[in-house]
């Protein structure tokens, strides 16, 4: 039985980070006692319903059966983001998992595909087996891993998904507490003792998890950690959000995102409904226009009254203070625009339970160590989300101008640098997204380097014309040959 020295964890909030902690805590840590405390009072956020694929890997952990899973939450499969109107009106791309050939030297798939320059190969989204699939509305999933040329994640409620945590985690455990913190009691080292709840109970613990939302109730509001605004990158700091009934369509397999005025809209197609939300910075338009530009985005009746969020997008300075480690919102927040908000959690919670599952409270060195980890990974992210809009040629409206001449993060401008000049996809440590993602953009904004590698030219131009329509077919015929994505998901649930 694996054992740390922290015996009492106590995760205060529920929702989809605390029931993800509080569940992951438990099936590493059986000899600590996991409690989780929330309130019906407060309610979840919950409109985080699009994912990455790391999920998948969450869920492999955790023991969770994917059609199970899919049932509880009315999910559907994922394969990327469609961006609409990111560059131009009338424009769109996509933004795959898979797999789009090699990236460097003559066996570059792109690099060549820009050398042969032929029409009749059509996209080089052509050349991509999910992006494919997801213009085609198909899906069908992978007798093995070595044979999948691609990943996958999913759309879920996350109110919903939540639950379905809460029911796991309590049968490996964790103990519920139902109570509003009113009070929370420091030590005299300046870490959390206690809570004291509504009723006068008192819930003690040697580590807390603050996954209290937007409130930061622990690090934030109790301990005082700075926080660090990314919004003069970042401008949005609103959100409104409104499920409507299951339009009549295809249901896609992938998330659309699509450019407005003054921010984005999102369209996440469950089993059941549709979420849709705007995400929008009040500098630039005010609230009740930007309601009425996503009421006009619904392509079904509403199910709900659209929900306004307010937030800043960055960080606390620091993710663990004292006995405090702060999870999902609580520690900071990352607009939407590529579904990272639960991957960041997961990657918070992995770093977490690697040093708890060492033994023994953790050194100074490795706490820092953890915190220094967790601030870069929100900064590769927040550069890959500054990318979709520094690349735009949109000059239509005030905040379209001002992303296109904003100045860039360094560890950014450095990127976009290596790219234009040799078409080079530098990567740091700590990144949220491979090379094949960085060029996904690039490509769907149209945005190509100034020199190509001399080394393409070392494969005869005849030799990849014929290597580059032979998989734009090969790709064709294996997504024709796939059921639908609605038909795939139906044959899942049925298990």
């Amino acid at each position: 039985m694996m054992t740390t020295a922290y015996k009492r964890i106590v995760v205060v909030g529920g929702g989809s980070a605390g029931w993800m902690a509080a569940t992951a805590l438990a099936t590493a840590l059986p000899g600590s006692s996991v409690e989780l405390v929330e309130s019906e009072e407060i309610g979840i956020v919950g409109v985080g319903e699009a994912t990455f694929p790391s999920i998948r890997a969450f869920h492999r952990i955790l023991g969770i059966d994917e059609a199970q899973f899919l049932r509880a939450t009315n999910g559907t499969f994922k394969l990327g983001i469609q961006f609409c109107e990111w560059r131009a009106a009338g424009e769109q791309y996509f933004h795959t998992f898979g797999d789009i050939g090699g990236l460097g030297g003559p066996q570059s798939l792109w690099g060549q595909f820009r050398r042969v320059a032929d029409a009749g190969l059509g996209t080089l989204g052509e050349q991509c087996l999910p992006s494919v699939m997801a213009r085609e509305g198909r899906f069908q999933g992978a007798a093995s891993e070595q044979e999948r040329q691609f990943n996958y994640a999913y759309h879920f409620d996350a109110v919903l998904y939540a639950k379905f945590l809460r029911s796991l985690a309590m049968k490996r455990g964790v103990h519920r507490t139902e109570g509003r913190i009113v009070h929370v009691s420091r030590r005299v080292d300046g870490g959390i003792e206690q809570l004291t709840l509504a009723d006068g109970r008192t819930v003690e613990g040697d580590l807390f998890i603050d996954c209290s939302g937007f409130a930061s109730l622990l690090l934030g509001r109790t301990l005082e950690e700075p926080f660090v605004d990314f919004s003069s990158w970042l401008p949005v700091d609103r959100a409104w959000a409104c499920p409507c009934e299951r339009s009549s369509g295809a249901l896609m397999p992938y998330t659309r995102a699509t450019a407005l005025e003054a921010g984005w809209a999102w369209r996440i197609p469950l089993s059941n409904r549709t979420g849709h939300g705007h995400v929008f910075a009040s500098r630039y338009i005010d609230e009740e226009r930007a309601r009425e530009q996503l009421l006009q985005q619904l392509d079904g009746a509403a199910v709900a009254e659209p929900r306004l969020l307010r937030f800043t997008t960055g960080h606390r300075a620091r993710f663990w203070s004292h006995n405090v480690v702060a999870l999902g919102l609580s520690s900071g927040f990352l607009e939407p625009l590529e579904s990272t908000s639960i991957f960041l959690v997961q990657s918070g919670l992995g770093r977490l339970i690697e040093l708890l599952l060492k033994g023994g409270r953790p050194a100074e060195a490795a706490v820092a160590a953890y915190n220094t980890g967790m601030v870069r990974q929100f900064e590769r992210v927040r550069d890959f989300i500054i990318l979709h809009y520094c690349l735009t040629g949109r000059r239509d409206s005030q905040l379209w101008r001002d992303m296109a001449n904003m100045e860039l993060p360094e560890t950014l401008a450095f990127k976009v640098h290596a790219w234009r000049q040799a078409g080079v996809l530098h990567q740091y440590d700590e990144e949220g997204f491979d090379a094949t993602s960085w060029l996904a953009i690039h490509a769907g904004m149209d945005h190509w380097p100034q020199r190509a590698d001399p080394s393409l030219g070392d494969m005869p131009l005849e030799d990849a014309q014929r290597a580059l329509r032979l998989r734009r077919d090969s790709i064709a015929a294996a997504v024709a040959a796939m059921p639908s994505h609605e038909e795939y998901l139906a044959s899942v649930l049925a298990r």
